[in-house]
């Protein structure tokens, strides 16, 4: 009789890498990423001329940060919780302009990363030092637990950079649901999606000539190697963009250019490669106001204002519960 022996891990990291390697088709989560090289990576990307997104959305708060802060703003004060802040470039419009129009507000930046959240504080204190800001580090979900405790005023929700297109269409009603259950009848969610557009500039987004996304994904591969002592040949490996127009759906991958054997002694795992084959490592969803307005719906949401850039690709969307 064959014994089951029960692996344990030391880490989150650990068992998701070896779930992820040890499944058909292979796969590792995207948000392992982001250490420090893979925060300053996404920097790169974000400055990166054919990654459009930052700019529309940036242009988006620019012309309408009025108009936002006015819809914000309460007599009680509020509290702004904005989940995945990063280096916050788009959110201190509106944090210049809640503090000129003189708004009570406390900003509370959340951020898996907490060597960005660090450097997002330090930044906010020489630029905007009006701005009362509380810098928590976690994961959406762990945060999503704790923002019914936000409940003694009204409280906006930011969720920029189209975030959730990082989602299936399942798991984002499910995190929207989680959002919408830790909501009063007065508190917003603003949040940005990614709209469809021609599938060239997608790919073009994910997939930069000069190679910055490809080392960004490839960042995964170097964090099991130092941190868990495995022996990867980044050079082994291709990055791969593909974009269905139909499903609005952009994947990522990792294509082993050849049959190879990866060893991970944390893991005490040996993962064998066929040539040509994939570890899928992320997904960036696209979306219009159909499906937007669905995921909404079937979260308990309603849209109430909309946003659009001047090139009609990218739409930030302010929610309330039904």
């Amino acid at each position: 009789m064959k014994e089951n022996i029960k692996i344990t891990f030391s880490s989150a990291f650990e068992e998701d890498v070896h779930v992820g390697l040890t499944t058909y088709p292979k796969y590792l989560l995207s948000k392992y990423i982001y250490d420090k090289k893979g925060d300053k990576l996404f920097q790169d990307i974000m400055n990166l001329p054919e990654y459009y997104l930052t700019n529309c959305e940036y242009n988006i708060l620019k012309d309408h940060t009025t108009e936002i802060a006015d819809i914000f703003k309460s007599d009680k004060g509020f509290d702004l919780i904005e989940l995945g802040a990063g280096d916050g470039k788009k959110t201190k419009l509106l944090l210049k302009e809640l503090v000129d129009q003189k708004v009570n507000f406390t900003y509370l930046p959340i951020d898996i990363s907490e060597n960005v959240l660090e450097e997002l504080e330090t930044s906010l204190r020489s630029e905007i030092p009006e701005v009362e800001v509380k810098i928590q580090q976690g994961t959406y979900f762990k945060t999503l637990e704790k923002l019914a405790d936000y409940n003694s005023r009204k409280k906006v929700i930011l969720v920029l950079g189209s975030n959730i297109g990082n989602l299936l269409h399942k798991d984002a009603i499910d995190f929207l649901k989680h959002i919408q259950t830790a909501m009063s009848d007065e508190d917003m969610l603003f949040m940005g999606f990614d709209q469809k557009k021609d599938p060239e500039i997608i790919l073009e987004a994910y997939n930069d000539k000069t190679g910055v996304t490809a080392a960004f994904n490839k960042n995964l591969l170097a964090r099991i190697n130092s941190e868990l002592g495995g022996n990867f040949d980044l050079n082994s490996f291709t990055h791969w963009e593909t974009y269905d127009p139909e499903t609005g759906t952009a994947r990522s991958f990792l294509v082993s250019k050849k049959e190879q054997n990866v060893g991970i002694k944390a893991l005490q795992l040996d993962v064998h490669f066929d040539a040509w084959e994939t570890i899928h490592t992320e997904i960036s969803q696209k979306y219009d106001d159909p499906v937007v307005e669905w995921l909404a719906e079937e979260a308990g949401l309603k849209v109430t204002h909309s946003f659009i850039d001047d090139k009609r690709f990218y739409k930030n969307y302010i929610f309330k519960k039904q």
